[in-house]
């Protein structure tokens, strides 16, 4: 099957039908076969060279781009477009810029990387081999060294070694994980995801695969205890104010069996056909990994339903707080009661993007140990090989040998240079983290306490503006808000941020969270100065919300006044005992935030 095939009018028909809880929908197109057929008919009835005329303009005007290609564009979550059109702060042209904390990105280790790389790069000569076809799924050489890397990485036992011939490498994790749903699952058939999710799986697995997303809500069977939601309603004559912790236990986002199950049941009831469970783990966006017994349950899950699971591990080299995030990847677990193999139905993808900073090199690889996928992962892959170049500066990278010490952050000599380099680049997120969690507990923001990859899950919800009543339209019976009016309020919140306060976060329900008000921070994204401004952003914007709060509803317009009255009201709270006791604007900083 190609990745790029129309697909047939009864899949359309199926995702037309789809549940509304689907984010995404799949990409055919059958309008140009009706225009096509509308102009032969016009061609036969009428030959005047007029109408051939008109005929041929519409003709062209008709095909200058299809349908599916402007609906890829809309699966793309909306702060991808806010962080690309956002004037990015810049110390000397841009100083009102937004600080760029929304991306997953490590900006912390050029300093390690370009001297290794350069290293890598010129050590040994042009191989004459790299001017031909290479493998589809990778260069020999190159899938020895990857797996050798992932059993050191992953921890796997000895009797639990990689087989090279089961692993494809590909131009990144994107390209791999379209292209193993691809050989898993029809097109229409359903990915489950556990909320909130990387908001770009969306366009990675319904573009072109035509999947339908299925987000997995956790919160009712996860058997944790769920802080009723804070309530603030406004109207031209009352107002009324509930005050509830809304922080969410971690626990609440664990997927377990009834909660995977009743999904299952859901989906099926709603005309859906799941075939995956995909996990994030160590998770994107809540900057945790799974507990083993998660994983576990997650594992049997899929056996006894016959649904595959993908482990997407991208971030398993991230993992900078060991103790506390207890990381065991499936691929360890998968074989952990003493099978012989991963089955039919377990699946791993694995990218440099992340532990590495790396994005730009395109590497991605996908394991499975289901024979009857690897000669199509193998031919889909031919779309999106590695360049052979790059295969072997990789290859290098991970058979190199430490040659000195690291005495930064934790990283020691000797042994593998990839293994070197992760305890370095652990040390430098675990400060990060640290300055970060600091703030936010000074500030009493609520926030997962993050242990893997690059995350901060951050619970903002309180400073959410107040439910309106002509806003706060019901979903069910329940007294639940609507999903547009948590939409419309953390919209928002998050313009706030950004545009007042020069802080570009992620928001949470574009990764469909539960609950409005939550934001990922990628305390990796920005420099050392800019994440030092950052920290120093939080200030200014918890002591306007709390003074909002105070005033009621006449301060709460001072957060729709532009920002130059803003700044002056920054000032005004400068003169506050007890506020703004760090936040001291001048030119060099952030004028205007």
């Amino acid at each position: 099957m190609s990745p790029c095939w129309l697909m047939p009018s009864s899949v359309q028909l199926l995702h037309q039908q789809s549940s509304s809880r689907s984010k995404s929908t799949t990409l055919a197109s059958s309008s140009n076969n009706g225009s096509i057929s509308n102009r032969s008919s016009n061609r036969s009835s009428n030959r005047s060279n007029n109408n051939i005329s008109n005929n041929a303009r519409s003709f062209s005007t008709a095909t200058t781009h299809s349908q599916r290609g402007k609906r890829a564009v809309s699966l793309l979550p909306d702060y991808l477009s806010d962080a690309r059109a956002v004037t990015r702060y810049c110390p000397t042209t841009a100083p009102d810029g937004a600080l760029q904390l929304g991306v997953a990105e490590n900006q912390m280790l050029e300093d390690l990387l370009v001297p290794a790389l350069t290293e890598f790069q010129q050590s040994g000569t042009f191989a004459a081999d790299c001017i031909y076809y290479q493998p589809t799924h990778g260069r020999p050489a190159l899938r020895e060294a990857f797996c050798g890397y992932l059993e050191r990485l992953l921890q796997l036992p000895d009797n639990n070694r990689l087989d090279p011939e089961g692993l494809v490498m590909g131009t990144g994790c994107n390209a791999v994980l379209e292209n193993l749903c691809i050989t898993l699952a029809e097109p229409g058939e359903g990915v489950m995801i556990p909320t909130p999710y990387y908001a770009a799986f969306e366009f990675d697995l319904v573009a072109r695969a035509g999947l339908s997303i299925l987000p997995v809500n956790t919160f009712q069977h996860s058997g944790a205890t769920i802080p009723t939601v804070a309530t603030t309603t406004t109207s031209s004559s009352t107002s009324s104010s509930t005050t509830t912790s809304t922080s969410i236990p971690i626990e609440a986002y664990y997927p377990t069996k009834a909660g995977l199950t009743a999904a299952l049941q859901a989906a099926r009831e709603e005309g859906e056909s799941p075939r995956i469970l995909l996990l994030s783990h160590p998770n994107n966006p809540l900057g945790i990994s799974y507990p083993p017994s998660v994983i576990q349950d997650c594992i049997d899950w899929c056996r006894h339903n016959q649904i595959h699971l993908i482990s997407d591990e991208i971030y398993a080299g991230s993992v900078y707080s060991h103790a506390d995030a207890n990381f065991v990847s499936a691929l360890a677990l998968a074989k952990s009661k003493g099978e012989d193999s991963l089955g039919d139905y377990i699946h791993f993808v694995y990218s440099l993007s992340k532990d590495f900073a790396l994005s730009g090199l395109r590497v991605g690889a996908v394991y499975s140990e289901n024979e009857h996928i690897r000669l199509p992962l193998q031919k889909l892959n031919d779309l999106c090989q590695i360049p052979s170049q790059t295969q072997v500066l990789v290859e290098k990278m991970c058979t190199a040998t430490a040659t000195s010490s690291n005495d930064d952050d934790g990283g020691g000599g000797g042994g593998a240079w990839t293994d070197e380099f992760l305890a370095t680049n652990q040390g430098r997120i675990q400060k990060r983290c640290n300055a970060l969690q600091t703030v936010l507990d000074e500030f009493d923001i609520p926030h997962l306490k993050p242990t893997s990859g690059l995350f901060c899950w951050m619970d903002m919800s309180k400073y959410l503006p107040p439910l309106h009543d002509d806003d706060a339209l019901l979903d069910d019976n329940n007294g639940n808000e609507a999903l547009s009016s948590m939409q419309k309020r953390e919209r928002i919140l998050y313009l706030q941020l950004m545009n007042d306060f020069g802080l570009l976060f992620t928001p949470g329900l574009s990764m469909s969270n539960e609950r409005p008000g939550f934001f990922r921070c990628v305390f990796t994204a920005a420099s050392d100065h800019e994440f030092d401004l950052a920290l120093t952003a939080f200030e200014p914007f918890v002591c306007l919300k709390n003074e909002a709060t105070e005033r009621n509803s006449a301060t709460q317009r001072t957060m729709n006044e532009p920002p130059n009255a803003l700044w002056r009201k920054y000032n005004e709270l400068s003169q506050t005992p007890g506020c703004m006791t760090t936040f001291i604007p001048n030119d060099e900083t952030q004028k205007g935030r």
